[in-house]
């Protein structure tokens, strides 16, 4: 059998994380709250996850169409 050979991931562009309003740094995305700062949540079709712990936060259809 042949082995599935594994996509090559994209790396994060650090500049989508942070804004900079009037000289003053601002996060975009959400912080884990069992990981604490410094480690953001993954912004997925229906759901904010943590890459290090799994935690996970779903969103509700009513938001999504915001």
């Amino acid at each position: 059998m042949a082995k599935n050979k594994k996509k090559p991931q994209k790396a994060v562009d650090i500049k989508s994380l942070y804004s900079v309003e009037g000289g003053v740094l601002k996060r975009k995305a959400k912080f884990c709250p069992k990981c604490g700062p410094g480690v953001f949540l993954a912004a997925h079709k229906n759901r904010l996850s943590c890459g290090k712990c799994g935690y996970t936060e779903f969103i509700k259809k009513q938001e999504q169409e915001k």
